[in-house]
């Protein structure tokens, strides 16, 4: 199965072809970038040298997999509107996968339990656990967000395993949960990847492009502060 994957999630961004038949997996093509452009301006511009220098065309494509969340809400939107865009033109069936699940395929090989993390500000971390054997991907937890006090909580009852911090979140993580038994992943494995999306992917139902949607783990922040203030005005007219 050709599958074309994208991850959008953070400012990081990449796209990745790969195929995958059982256990017969191969990375095509790959593309990364870490810069100060915005997704819109560089994500489609990527799938297209990709794949040019592949010598594959999207009509090739069995599946297109994209990390639908959690993450940035603008980066989420652009990844998932990509993708759904090309299988309604194509009709090609997607699939949405969990960034953090993805994130914790770029320690396959290791054994440790893997602690996704990205930065979901206010405090918190976007976060889930896994147990990491070889090439086995296991889930612990399921994707929530935590609070750094409450994750370094849960962490020590892992503290006789080796926990390796994975994610655009891992670097602030370490440096608040500072614990000897806790490390952070190298920098060579630390941000999402696409390649990993396609990896990940072939654990999830495949949907159509008019049923991908996005998978947001809290409200975004201008619907919060909405929130807010309407609590704010109830409790003013109340009072």
């Amino acid at each position: 199965m050709l599958i074309l994957g994208l991850d959008s999630s953070a400012v990081a961004g990449s796209c990745a072809l790969c195929d995958i038949n059982g256990e017969k997996k191969t990375v095509i093509a790959a593309s990364f970038v870490n810069t100060k452009l915005t997704h819109s301006q560089t994500l489609m511009p990527m799938v297209e040298d990709m794949l040019k220098s592949s010598g594959a065309e999207l009509r090739d494509i069995d599946l297109l997999a994209v990390n639908s969340g959690p993450g940035s809400f603008t980066g989420i939107r652009i990844g998932v509107a990509a993708v759904k865009g090309i299988a309604f033109a194509l009709n090609k069936p997607c699939a949405g996968v969990s960034t953090l699940h993805s994130l914790a395929y770029n320690l396959a090989g290791f054994d440790c339990i893997a602690c996704t993390v990205m930065d979901a500000r206010c405090n918190q971390f976007y976060n889930a656990l896994f147990e990491v054997n070889a090439e086995k991907i296991t889930r612990i937890t399921p994707d929530r967000a935590i609070s750094a006090a409450d994750l370094a909580e849960e962490l020590k009852q892992y503290n006789d395993k080796k926990i390796i911090l994975v994610g655009d979140g891992a670097e602030l993580a370490h440096k608040t949960i500072n614990e000897e038994y806790i490390a952070l992943a190298p920098l060579t494995v630390r941000l999402q990847r696409a390649e990993n999306v396609c990896l990940a992917a072939a654990e999830y139902e495949t949907v159509t492009a008019r049923e991908l949607l996005p998978m947001y783990l809290r409200l975004p922040q201008a619907e919060r502060e909405r929130l807010a203030k309407i609590n704010e005005n109830k409790t003013e007219e109340k009072s």
